[in-house]
């Protein structure tokens, strides 16, 4: 249904900053939620961030709650994920994910539908 493409990862100090970009390519123009997670070497995928498709409901995981924020262009069906403060436990690859029709829960992998390949955040000390 969806096509998701990250980018927009890299190398960055404790402190500093990122800002990851995902676009989505897909036929339809049905409303789109979409969101982010991030899995490390070892460790299960876990929620980041999610939008409604308007852009007006936002949920984060508290980890990241304060240095985060995810923001979309509906437009384009574009989401970013500007991230602010960054910490050494932010360092892991970044999934970006979506959905059309029913609202996903979006602390739940399997809520959503489409996946993106990844790009890798890498935070030093």
């Amino acid at each position: 249904q969806v096509q998701l493409q990250e980018s927009g990862g890299g190398l960055a100090q404790t402190g500093g900053s990122l800002r990851l970009t995902c676009t989505a390519s897909r036929v339809t123009r049905d409303p789109l939620v979409m969101g982010w997670f991030r899995q490390a070497p070892g460790k299960n995928r876990d929620f980041v961030a999610g939008i409604g498709w308007k852009g007006t409901v936002t949920d984060y995981s508290d980890s990241v709650k304060g240095r985060f924020t995810i923001s979309r262009d509906g437009d384009t069906d574009t989401v970013w994920l500007q991230m602010d403060h960054l910490l050494p436990e932010d360092t892991a690859d970044y999934y970006c994910t979506a959905r059309t029709g029913t609202r996903p829960n979006f602390h739940s992998p399997s809520s959503w539908t489409s996946w993106g390949q990844g790009t890798q955040v890498t935070v030093s000390s």
